[in-house]
């Protein structure tokens, strides 16, 4: 990563802020070896969506969903969090205040030791009932059953938001809360194409907090914020 000098104004915004909200997105856990969504080598590039990440999909057939999922929480078993969610997790610790909002499904941030953590796409580590809709955690990978089913013999899925689908309850409007009550946003490794979650950072800017953006190629937001850092 080439380094960047950090204007004199952003760090004195940092030595006094006391509110301080995270988005991060794919690109923070790309260098984990988790491959990003979006783009040329993208997830959505090698496999339909229609097949395994539509509610309807689940429906139709619920082996091929979970065969897709089981196949990517095998990977995902054996990543570690890198030295950015680390980082994240200790910035939490030193301000007074400090937010998390993910895009990602991946629980790395979880595992670097983040806790205020507001995960807008659910987690890959979760189920959920297809009949009560309780969520409990399931670490297996490989799977033990295929499709996985609680002990009253209902059907379980990837507590994950599919195309289609709105967030889980309350998290869009915490994530807005947060944007627009932080002195400072950081915006990491996110394409900015992704609604409502893109919507954030013009939330905070509205609001009055201080925008950075941290990216490896310019994105919708690159020309709006305060600062954009790329590497």
């Amino acid at each position: 990563m080439s380094k960047q000098s950090i204007p004199e104004e952003v760090a004195e915004r940092f030595k006094s802020a006391g509110r301080v909200a995270v988005l991060t997105g794919a690109g923070v856990s790309a260098e984990c070896g988790i491959e990003t969504f979006r783009g040329e080598d993208g997830t959505w590039s090698k496999v339909n969506i229609e097949d395994v990440a539509t509610p309807q999909a689940f429906a139709r057939d619920p082996v091929k969903v979970w065969n897709w999922y089981n196949e990517r929480r095998i990977k995902m078993s054996t990543i570690e969090p890198n030295p950015a969610h680390y980082a994240l997790a200790a910035m939490e610790r030193h301000f007074p205040h400090f937010a998390l909002i993910t895009q990602n499904i991946d629980n790395l941030h979880r595992i670097a030791g983040s806790k205020n953590i507001n995960e807008l796409h659910g987690n890959i580590w979760q189920v959920r009932d297809s009949v009560t809709g309780e969520i409990s955690e399931n670490l297996e990978a490989p799977l033990k059953e295929i499709p996985p089913r609680n002990p009253a013999g209902n059907l379980l899925r990837p507590n994950v938001v599919w195309f289609g689908e709105m967030l889980p309850p309350g998290a869009m409007e915490r994530a807005a809360q947060e944007a627009e009550s932080c002195e400072v946003l950081l915006v990491v490794g996110t394409s900015a194409v992704v609604q409502p979650a893109a919507s954030l950072p013009i939330y905070a800017m509205r609001a009055g907090a201080m925008v950075l953006e941290f990216t490896l190629q310019p994105t919708p937001l690159t020309d709006i914020v305060h600062h954009t850092f790329f590497g």
